[in-house]
């Protein structure tokens, strides 16, 4: 069983700074994509940023180019560093892994396995 667990949400002014972590756990887990999705109240869930082991590649949505940092220590950890947050980042963020290369389309099926989600809110 592989599991994914978020940390690092809470609230935050516009203009500010946080930072998503995710660890995973679990037999044999061998990842290649991970990611990070989001989905705010009533609307669908968006692919936010995510990174592929295997060439190193790195994508991005165009609504967090140039704010959010993706980052791993290339086992069993991922990072979102988001900068300069808006309101309109405000979601639940959720951490997923695949062993595929990285993707950001949605709804992500080919993300074998999620975490619960970190609430992120930031206030204008």
């Amino acid at each position: 069983q592989v599991q994914l667990i978020e940390s690092g949400g809470g609230l935050v002014q516009a203009g500010g700074s946080l930072r998503l972590s995710c660890v995973a756990s679990g037999r044999s887990f061998s990842s290649n994509g991970m990611g990070w999705f989001r989905q705010a109240p009533g609307k669908e869930r968006e692919g936010v940023s995510c990174f592929s082991k295997g060439d190193g590649a790195i994508d991005y949505a165009d609504s967090v180019k140039g704010r959010f940092t993706i980052s791993s220590n290339n086992a069993n950890m991922v990072y979102l560093q988001m900068d300069s947050l808006k309101p309109e980042d405000t979601a639940v963020y959720f951490c997923a892994a695949t062993y595929y290369f990285c993707s950001l389309t949605v709804p992500g099926d080919e993300y074998a396995y999620w975490g619960q989600g970190t609430q992120v809110t930031v206030t204008s």
